[in-house]
């Protein structure tokens, strides 16, 4: 008597996957290094909430691990909430990158789950260079009280900071992170992607793990291997499935331009946040620069969360 074997892969073919679902493109904010051109005056796009909906189950059922719902700014989707507990209740481990401007008192709840982690950017300790960046007086205020909060809750949140302008304090608003309690700080360069291309769009203004296990769907359902990735669309959800789009030849094609990351001989453990790049290296983990570490996301922070104890 023989036994088949099933390869893993076969029944979950998303196996861990990463997804980074931006479900909106609309947000208070007008930063101007912006990698997905996002502001008040755009739209949410052409995804139903229920179509989000149904993707997140689908994402789960097919073996994925975790998404991060990012935007344009999240919170303001008009189901924003109702999302995120779908996808707690599916059983995803969930990162919110949020810019913490707005959060409803109502939402500290669903944020405080065991599966859900915060990100957010911060530029300056000084209101008015963060507001410089952000185009909003009060976002600085908001952002802060909203981080404290996040710690007071015992909620895993890390912060990132993009070096944008002569004289900015980056190191002043990693020190006033760190009295604060954030654990997970990262910086980075500017990108050239979004608001602050100057050029044609570079592969390697990519972090190189892009499409490895990870990928992003805009507002209008279009799949990139990440989300500064905009010029790299390889398929519409609402046209095909996960699985056909990234199984295909223009996936394939589209990652292969893509440096890989190349590996410095160390094992990178995202939990024990190991992977963190040197500061010579710009903690931007840039493939076109010194040898990448395998980054966890693609976003301009690049530093994995901190998980809570006993979290899976």
């Amino acid at each position: 008597m023989t036994a088949e074997v099933v390869e893993a892969a076969d029944v979950f073919p998303l196996l861990d996957w990463h997804w980074e679902l931006e479900i909106t493109g609309k947000c208070q904010l007008v930063c101007q290094h912006c990698c997905t051109d996002s502001g008040p005056n755009v739209g949410h796009g052409t995804m139903s909430t229920s179509e989000w909906l149904t993707l997140i189950t689908d994402a789960k059922a097919l073996g994925s691990r975790s998404v991060q719902l990012i935007g344009g700014e999240p919170t303001m989707h008009p189901d924003f909430a109702e999302l995120l507990a779908h996808a707690i209740d599916a059983g995803l481990d969930v990162e919110v990158y949020s810019n913490l401007v707005n959060v409803r008192d109502e939402w500290w709840e669903l944020l405080s789950s065991p599966r859900v982690n915060l990100a957010t950017s911060y530029y300056s300790d000084d209101p008015a260079q963060h507001a410089t960046v952000t185009g909003r007086r009060a976002s600085h205020a908001r952002t802060r009280a909203n981080i404290a909060e996040a710690l007071k809750r015992g909620i895993p949140l890390r912060a990132g900071i993009v070096d944008i302008f002569n004289g900015q304090r980056v190191e002043q608003a990693r020190t006033e992170l760190e009295a604060m309690g954030v654990t997970s700080i990262g910086t980075d360069r500017v990108r050239g992607i979004g608001r602050a291309a100057a050029t044609i769009p570079d592969v390697s203004q990519l972090c190189g793990q892009c499409g490895r296990g990870k990928a992003s769907i805009s507002p209008d359902g279009n799949v990139r291997p990440c989300l500064m990735a905009r010029w790299m669309t390889a398929g519409n959800v609402l046209e095909s499935s996960l699985v056909d789009i990234v199984n295909s030849s223009t996936w394939r094609r589209l990652v292969s331009t893509i440096p890989s990351p190349r590996a410095d001989g160390t094992r990178c453990k995202p939990d024990a946040n190991t992977c963190k790049p040197t500061q010579g290296d710009g903690s931007d983990c840039a493939p076109a620069s010194r040898p990448a570490c395998n980054p966890r996301f693609c976003s301009p922070e690049l530093n994995p969360s901190p998980k809570r104890p006993g979290s899976r």
